[in-house]
């Protein structure tokens, strides 16, 4: 029976303290690990096109687009790292070690901040083209956007100490038993992580959204009715129908954002510890899933993307000035 139990845990040698296998039998473990994967490796290639695409093309070196980038980097790092951990952590027992442990959990809190505060960036240029076309080229420079999506990356991995300060000091406080990795952070940490990363990022987002759904319906029925006010037709001109469907698409892609992370945050909020349960696997693999469907939304609305993949897959990318090809 000793026998029994010990080839149970992840480190027979350690009776007292090792944790147990996952119990998952071996037919379900690869076909869920297939699926899994899977979908970790179309992440990785949909947002490496996205990567590609706008780095590559110079017609593509857009605000925008540098913030479209931006996502599509933070979603490349989910498909590359975040969901191979994840599914390594839930199906086998944890032999990277307490260093590895704390650098997942940093990872996690980083791109996963970079995430949502990149769409912020998003519906705020969006907001600033479609509310004040005229002022857009002076308020949103190429350089200003990308100073401020630097100032996103680099606040979200200041959180990320600050939320895995504890574990730094001491890898693998926080663990009930050698052999498990868990993603545990204070109850204030909690709570603060919970407003700055979700409530205040999203009704920001939504409000903003709102903001531009109410100027974009005014403005369509002020041109189907003919208006033919000098003021109106002077505010309008610099918009342009590009401009309303990036804005159309922005509120899909925050639909989808809230689909995938209100769960997670749903669940947190009730104050439910994140144990690695198949259900909190579920919760967090949901969220990840957002990343891949980031690139399908492009390639949905976006017709420049849709050209620039083809280029790209076709290999005429490889050809001599193919930086100045006619992507738009």
């Amino acid at each position: 029976m000793e026998i029994q139990d010990r080839t149970d845990l992840c480190f027979p040698h350690l009776l007292n303290s090792s944790c147990r296998k996952p119990t998952l039998h071996w037919s379900e473990a690869v076909l869920l690990n297939s699926v899994l994967l899977f979908i970790s490796l179309i992440t990785v290639v949909l947002n490496l096109l996205i990567i590609i695409s706008v780095s590559h093309f110079r017609q593509l070196h857009t605000p925008t687009n540098i913030l479209l980038l931006s996502l599509g980097v933070s979603d490349f790092f989910v498909g590359l790292l975040l969901m191979p951990f994840e599914i390594y952590k839930f199906t086998f027992c944890w032999f990277l070690g307490d260093a590895m442990c704390v650098l997942f959990c940093f990872l996690i809190n980083t791109i996963s901040c970079a995430t949502i505060w990149n769409i912020v960036l998003i519906s705020v240029d969006r907001y600033v083209a479609i509310c004040y076309p005229l002022h857009y080229p002076t308020r949103i420079s190429l350089t200003r956007v990308k100073y401020c999506v630097c100032l996103c990356w680099f606040c979200a991995s200041s959180c990320s100490f600050f939320y895995a300060k504890d574990e730094l000091i001491q890898p693998g406080s926080s663990k009930s038993c050698i052999g498990e990795c868990i993603y545990y952070i204070s109850y204030a940490a909690g709570i603060i992580d919970l407003i700055f990363n979700f409530i205040f990022p999203v009704t920001t987002i939504i409000v903003l959204y709102l903001r531009v759904f109410v100027v974009a319906v005014s403005q369509a029925r002020a041109m189907r009715s003919h208006i033919t006010v000098a003021s109106f037709h002077s505010a309008t001109s610099g918009t342009k129908r590009s401009e309303l469907k990036a804005a159309r698409t922005l509120g899909v892609l925050v639909v989808v954002y809230l689909m995938c992370y209100c769960p997670y945050y749903c669940y947190s909020l009730v104050g439910i510890s994140l144990s690695n349960t198949p259900y909190s696997f579920s919760l967090f693999f949901l969220g990840y899933v957002n990343s891949c469907l980031n690139p399908v939304i492009y390639a949905l609305f976006y017709p420049w993307f849709r050209k620039a993949v083809k280029v790209i897959v076709t290999l005429q990318i490889l050809q001599p000035g193919s930086h100045e090809a006619n992507i738009l």
